[in-house]
Protein backbone atom coordinates (compact mmCIF):
# COMPACT_ATOMS: atom_id res chain seq x y z
CA UNK A 1 0.00 0.00 0.00
CA UNK A 2 1.48 3.02 -1.06
CA UNK A 3 1.53 6.31 1.08
CA UNK A 4 -0.66 8.30 -0.50
CA UNK A 5 -3.48 5.72 0.61
CA UNK A 6 -2.24 5.50 4.12
CA UNK A 7 -4.62 5.51 6.78
CA UNK A 8 -3.77 7.81 9.72
CA UNK A 9 -5.28 6.36 12.95
CA UNK A 10 -6.28 8.11 15.72
CA UNK A 11 -5.28 7.09 19.26
CA UNK A 12 -6.53 6.34 22.38
CA UNK A 13 -4.29 5.71 25.81
CA UNK A 14 -6.00 3.33 28.51
CA UNK A 15 -5.15 2.73 31.78
CA UNK A 16 -6.25 0.00 33.69
CA UNK A 17 -9.64 0.56 35.15
CA UNK A 18 -11.42 -1.04 38.06
CA UNK A 19 -10.73 -4.99 36.69
CA UNK A 20 -9.58 -4.31 33.40
CA UNK A 21 -6.24 -4.51 33.27
CA UNK A 22 -6.12 -2.25 29.29
CA UNK A 23 -2.78 -2.64 28.21
CA UNK A 24 0.13 -0.33 30.24
CA UNK A 25 1.97 0.24 27.01
CA UNK A 26 0.26 0.70 23.32
CA UNK A 27 -2.82 2.83 22.50
CA UNK A 28 -6.04 1.51 20.78
CA UNK A 29 -5.87 3.07 17.18
CA UNK A 30 -9.12 4.07 15.45
CA UNK A 31 -9.58 4.36 11.85
CA UNK A 32 -11.87 6.13 10.89
CA UNK A 33 -13.17 5.92 7.39
CA UNK A 34 -10.79 2.98 6.39
CA UNK A 35 -12.97 1.18 3.70
CA UNK A 36 -15.42 3.91 2.41
CA UNK A 37 -17.37 1.78 0.20
CA UNK A 38 -18.30 -1.32 -1.63
CA UNK A 39 -18.51 -4.54 -0.04
CA UNK A 40 -17.01 -3.59 3.30
CA UNK A 41 -16.25 -6.86 4.65
CA UNK A 42 -14.75 -8.66 1.95
CA UNK A 43 -12.31 -5.36 1.59
CA UNK A 44 -11.64 -5.41 5.32
CA UNK A 45 -10.81 -9.15 5.15
CA UNK A 46 -8.74 -8.98 2.42
CA UNK A 47 -6.82 -5.87 3.49
CA UNK A 48 -6.05 -7.74 6.48
CA UNK A 49 -5.16 -10.79 4.95
CA UNK A 50 -2.80 -8.82 2.81
CA UNK A 51 -1.66 -7.29 5.89
CA UNK A 52 -0.68 -10.31 7.70
CA UNK A 53 -3.54 -10.54 10.04
CA UNK A 54 -6.00 -13.41 8.73
CA UNK A 55 -9.66 -12.65 8.93
CA UNK A 56 -11.30 -15.32 11.80
CA UNK A 57 -15.03 -14.37 12.16
CA UNK A 58 -17.94 -11.74 11.46
CA UNK A 59 -20.29 -11.30 13.81
CA UNK A 60 -20.51 -8.45 16.10
CA UNK A 61 -18.82 -6.94 19.46
CA UNK A 62 -20.04 -8.75 23.07
CA UNK A 63 -22.49 -6.79 25.05
CA UNK A 64 -20.03 -7.43 28.31
CA UNK A 65 -16.67 -6.78 29.50
CA UNK A 66 -14.17 -8.63 27.98
CA UNK A 67 -10.24 -8.36 26.95
CA UNK A 68 -7.96 -10.77 24.96
CA UNK A 69 -4.63 -11.67 26.94
CA UNK A 70 -3.19 -13.73 24.52
CA UNK A 71 -3.52 -11.95 21.12
CA UNK A 72 -4.28 -8.56 19.85
CA UNK A 73 -7.39 -8.15 17.56
CA UNK A 74 -8.48 -5.79 14.80
CA UNK A 75 -12.21 -5.07 14.38
CA UNK A 76 -13.42 -3.66 10.99
CA UNK A 77 -16.84 -2.54 11.22
CA UNK A 78 -18.39 -3.49 7.94
CA UNK A 79 -22.39 -2.20 8.39
CA UNK A 80 -24.54 -0.51 10.62
CA UNK A 81 -23.04 1.38 13.66
CA UNK A 82 -22.48 1.41 17.29
CA UNK A 83 -21.38 2.84 20.56
CA UNK A 84 -18.68 0.97 22.86
CA UNK A 85 -17.05 1.52 25.75
CA UNK A 86 -13.60 0.75 25.47
CA UNK A 87 -11.10 0.06 28.82
CA UNK A 88 -13.66 -1.11 30.67
CA UNK A 89 -16.39 0.48 33.24
CA UNK A 90 -15.95 3.86 33.69
CA UNK A 91 -13.97 3.47 30.10
CA UNK A 92 -14.17 5.74 27.50
CA UNK A 93 -17.38 5.74 24.57
CA UNK A 94 -16.71 6.07 21.03
CA UNK A 95 -18.80 5.40 18.10
CA UNK A 96 -18.43 3.56 14.94
CA UNK A 97 -19.46 3.36 11.66
CA UNK A 98 -19.60 1.07 8.64
CA UNK A 99 -15.90 1.16 7.27
CA UNK A 100 -14.36 2.28 10.50
CA UNK A 101 -11.79 -0.48 12.42
CA UNK A 102 -10.01 -0.51 15.20
CA UNK A 103 -7.06 -2.51 16.47
CA UNK A 104 -7.30 -3.52 19.94
CA UNK A 105 -3.82 -4.69 21.95
CA UNK A 106 -4.03 -7.44 24.33
CA UNK A 107 -5.60 -6.52 27.53
CA UNK A 108 -7.85 -4.08 26.20
CA UNK A 109 -11.60 -4.10 27.65
CA UNK A 110 -14.59 -3.64 25.13
CA UNK A 111 -18.00 -3.82 25.23
CA UNK A 112 -20.94 -3.24 23.27
CA UNK A 113 -23.51 -0.47 24.46
CA UNK A 114 -25.67 -0.45 21.83
CA UNK A 115 -25.88 -1.22 17.85
CA UNK A 116 -28.29 -0.75 15.11
CA UNK A 117 -29.64 -4.09 13.64
CA UNK A 118 -27.56 -4.25 10.75
CA UNK A 119 -24.13 -4.54 12.95
CA UNK A 120 -21.79 -6.54 11.35
CA UNK A 121 -18.15 -6.75 12.42
CA UNK A 122 -14.78 -8.19 10.58
CA UNK A 123 -12.31 -9.88 13.04
CA UNK A 124 -8.93 -10.55 12.68
CA UNK A 125 -5.64 -11.93 14.73
CA UNK A 126 -1.95 -11.86 14.05
CA UNK A 127 -1.15 -15.22 12.65
CA UNK A 128 -0.40 -17.73 15.33
CA UNK A 129 -2.06 -16.23 18.25
CA UNK A 130 -5.52 -17.54 19.53
CA UNK A 131 -7.53 -14.97 21.47
CA UNK A 132 -9.02 -15.81 25.22
CA UNK A 133 -12.24 -14.53 26.79
CA UNK A 134 -11.19 -12.76 29.76
CA UNK A 135 -14.39 -11.44 31.67
CA UNK A 136 -12.61 -11.46 35.12
CA UNK A 137 -9.94 -9.39 36.48
CA UNK A 138 -6.04 -10.23 35.13
CA UNK A 139 -4.08 -12.83 37.23
CA UNK A 140 -0.44 -11.62 37.25
CA UNK A 141 0.71 -14.22 34.69
CA UNK A 142 -1.74 -12.89 32.36
CA UNK A 143 -0.41 -9.14 33.12
CA UNK A 144 2.76 -10.66 32.28
CA UNK A 145 1.63 -11.84 29.01
CA UNK A 146 -0.14 -9.09 27.59
CA UNK A 147 3.23 -6.51 28.52
CA UNK A 148 5.16 -9.31 26.53
CA UNK A 149 3.19 -10.36 23.92
CA UNK A 150 4.74 -9.36 20.19
CA UNK A 151 3.33 -7.20 17.95
CA UNK A 152 2.74 -7.75 14.48
CA UNK A 153 5.23 -6.54 11.57
CA UNK A 154 2.43 -5.45 9.80
CA UNK A 155 -0.11 -2.67 10.76
CA UNK A 156 -3.81 -4.70 9.37
CA UNK A 157 -4.75 -1.94 7.72
CA UNK A 158 -1.78 0.03 6.02
CA UNK A 159 0.70 -2.82 6.28
CA UNK A 160 4.63 -1.43 6.44
CA UNK A 161 3.80 1.84 5.26
CA UNK A 162 3.98 3.35 7.91
CA UNK A 163 5.43 0.71 9.86
CA UNK A 164 2.55 -0.54 12.98
CA UNK A 165 5.92 0.43 15.09
CA UNK A 166 5.03 4.04 14.15
CA UNK A 167 2.13 3.93 16.85
CA UNK A 168 2.80 1.06 18.79
CA UNK A 169 6.21 1.21 21.29
CA UNK A 170 7.20 -0.58 24.12
CA UNK A 171 9.10 1.28 26.30
CA UNK A 172 13.02 1.01 26.94
CA UNK A 173 14.52 -1.43 28.99
CA UNK A 174 15.82 -0.25 32.12
CA UNK A 175 18.84 -2.00 32.71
Amino acid sequence: MGAKNMITPQTLMLSARDWMPNNPHLPVLIYKGAIPDGDIASRFEHRFANNGWPPQWRNGVFDYHHYHSTAHEVLGIAQGAARLLMGGPGGEVIEVEAGDALLLPAGTGHCRLSATRDFLVVGAYPPGTDADLCKQAATPAMLARIVALPFPEQDPLNGYSPALTQHWKYPPFKG
